[in-house]
C-alpha cells in the first residue's frame, strides 16, 4: 500500500487556510521472513506501525506493507498498490467499547442471578453483516458484551472486525479477559413483565447481596485449593467455572466492565469491590457518571458511556449530555460507545459532541473513540493510536473524521484493506444487477401463469443489552 499525503488529526477542524499537517510512518510485517520478502504479507503475519517525521506533502508516501518518507526517486516494493491520500485525514481504528454485534444465538443467559462461566467468545457470528457495515464508519475494534440481565454476567469477546474471516480469526489474541457485570432495572427484572418476576434479586439491595455471596464463595472456593495444595486438606474441591471466573477477578486477571445508571448503585459496587481488594475496570452506559466522577477517579474506575441518549427509561431520565466531558474534567478515562448496531456506523460523529457538549478539544474527543477505549480494554500497547510499534488498524476518511461531511474511504484491519468506498459502490452495482435479474425473473414466471409464491419482508433485529432469548430483537433499543 501506497498512502499518498494524508493530514492527521493534528490539523484543527476550523483551521482548512492553514498549510495541512502530514502524516506518514511505515507499516511493516512484524516477523522478519515476511518482511524479507519485500511487503508481500504472508497469511497469519500482523502488521505494526512505525512513525515517521513529517515530510512535505508531495514527498509523503506509504510504500507496501511499509509507510515511509521517500526521498529522490520513489521505489515502490513489487506488487503494491498506491493509495492517494491527498487532502484527506488518516486515523487509528475506532475501538467499540460495548458493542452487541456478531454475536449468534443470544446475548444474555438470564436463568440465574450469576453466568460468569459463559463466555460470548463462544458464539461469535463472523457473517453477522453489520461488521462490514461498521468497517464503513471506519470501526475496528470492539468488546462483545454479554447482555445486562444478571448482576454478573458472562465473559466478554475482543475482536478485530476482520470481515470475511472465522471467528477465531477475529478473535483478539492474547488479549485481557473481561466480564459484564450490571445493576439497575434490568438485573432487578423491573422491565420483564408482569411474568418474570420470579428471579433473585427483585430489589436494588438483593443485587448488592449478590455481589457479596458470590465473592464470599469465591474465596472460600481459592482458600479450598490452597487448602488441598498444601496438604492442609486431603479432598480435592470439585472444579466451579463459575468460580473460577469469579476467583480470577480477585485476583485481577479478569476485569469487570459494568451496566450502570444511577449514582447510589455506582457507589454501592465500588464499596463491594474495595471490600474484596479489586478495582472496577471500567462503568459503561454511567450516565450519572458526572454525579460520582471523583469517586471513579480515587477508584480508577473508567468511563463507557453515551454522547447524548437519555430518557429510554426511568433510571436514565438524570443523563446530560455534558456527562463525558465532566467524567474527563475529573481524570476518568472517557470512552464513548454504540451499544447499538446503528450507532456504532456514527462513533466519528458521537466523539464529536464531547466538543459541542462541554468543550472537550478535538485531540481528547477524538481519544473517546480510539486510545480511551483501548487504555479500557488493555489494548492500548497495540492499538488506539497511530504508533511505533501498534497494529495496522488505520482509517482514511474524505475530511475531518469529526465532520457530518466526512466518510470512511478506506478501512484497514491488521494491514488489509477490509472496506473500501470504491469497491463497495461497485459491489452496489452487481447487486442491484443480480436484483433485477431476479425480479425479472418472477414476472416471466407470472406471465407464464406459474404458481405465485408470496414475499414476506422478515424486519431486522438487533442484539440489545435487554434481549431474552436467543432470537435478535426488532424492538426500541433499551439498554
Amino acid at each position: 500500500m501506497i498512502l499518498r499525503s494524508a493530514t492527521d488529526l493534528a490539523t484543527p477542524m476550523k483551521a482548512s487556510t492553514s498549510p495541512p499537517v502530514n502524516w506518514c510512518g511505515v507499516v511493516v510485517p512484524r516477523t522478519a521472513s515476511a518482511r524479507s520478502r519485500h511487503g508481500a504479507q504472508r497469511a497469519g503475519s500482523p502488521l505494526k506501525v512505525v512513525p515517521c517525521p513529517i515530510m512535505p506533502a508531495q514527498r509523503s508516501r506509504a510504500i507496501g506493507w511499509s509507510i515511509m518518507p521517500i526521498t529522490g526517486k520513489p521505489r515502490y516494493p513489487k506488487g503494491a498498490v498506491v493509495i492517494d491520500g491527498e487532502g484527506k485525514h488518516v486515523t487509528s481504528g475506532i475501538i467499540d467499547e460495548h458493542s452487541h454485534i456478531a454475536i449468534s444465538k443470544g446475548v444474555n443467559e438470564g436463568g440465574q442471578a450469576i453466568s460468569a462461566e459463559v463466555s460470548i467468545a463462544d458464539v461469535v457470528n463472523p457473517e453477522d453483516i453489520n461488521i462490514y457495515r461498521q468497517l464503513s464508519g471506519g470501526v475496528t475494534a470492539a468488546q462483545l458484551l454479554h447482555g445486562s440481565a444478571n448482576p454478573i454476567g458472562g465473559q466478554s469477546a475482543l475482536i478485530k472486525l476482520k470481515w470475511g474471516h472465522t471467528a477465531d480469526e477475529m478473535l483478539i489474541p492474547e488479549a485481557a479477559g473481561f466480564i459484564k457485570f450490571a445493576l439497575g432495572e434490568n438485573v432487578k427484572q423491573a422491565n420483564w413483565g408482569d411474568y418474570n418476576t420470579i428471579r433473585f434479586p427483585q430489589t436494588r439491595m438483593g443485587v448488592e447481596q449478590v455481589y457479596y455471596d458470590a465473592f464470599i464463595r469465591a474465596q472460600k472456593y481459592e482458600q479450598a485449593q490452597k487448602d488441598f495444595k498444601s496438604g492442609k486438606s486431603n479432598e480435592a474441591p470439585r472444579t466451579d467455572l463459575e468460580l473460577e471466573v469469579l476467583s480470577q477477578i480477585l485476583n485481577k486477571e479478569r476485569f469487570v466492565s459494568c451496566h450502570s445508571y444511577v449514582q447510589s448503585e455506582i457507589n454501592m459496587l465500588m464499596h463491594v469491590a474495595d471490600s474484596f481488594g479489586f478495582t472496577l475496570n471500567t462503568f459503561t452506559h454511567i450516565l450519572e457518571g458526572y454525579k460520582v466522577a471523583d469517586k471513579m477517579a480515587a477508584h480508577g474506575a473508567g468511563g463507557s458511556t453515551f454522547s447524548d441518549w437519555w430518557a429510554y427509561k426511568y433510571e436514565v431520565n438524570d443523563a446530560i449530555p455534558y456527562n463525558a466531558a465532566l467524567m474527563h474534567e475529573q481524570g476518568v478515562v472517557v470512552a464513548i460507545n454504540s451499544d447499538d448496531a446503528e450507532m456504532g456506523r456514527r462513533l466519528n460523529q458521537e466523539a464529536a459532541k464531547a466538543i459541542k457538549y462541554g468543550g472537550m478539544s478535538e485531540e481528547e474527543a477524538w481519544k473517546t473513540v480510539t486510545l480511551n477505549p483501548a487504555k479500557l480494554l488493555h489494548l492500548d500497547d497495540r492499538m488506539g493510536s497511530l504508533k511505533q510499534g501498534k497494529d495496522a488498524d488505520i482509517v482514511l476518511w474524505s475530511t475531518h473524521p469529526m465532520s457530518i461531511m466526512a466518510k470512511a474511504e478506506k478501512t484497514i484491519v491488521d494491514g488489509k484493506v477490509l472496506f473500501d468506498q470504491e469497491r463497495d459502490q461497485k459491489q452496489r452495482k452487481v447487486n442491484q444487477a443480480e436484483k433485477a435479474r431476479i425480479i425479472s425473473k418472477m414476472l416471466d414466471s407470472n406471465k407464464k401463469g406459474e404458481k405465485k409464491r408470496s414475499f414476506f419482508r422478515k424486519k431486522e433485529g438487533h442484539y440489545h443489552c435487554n434481549t431474552l432469548g436467543e432470537e435478535a430483537s426488532t424492538e426500541q433499543n433499551e439498554h
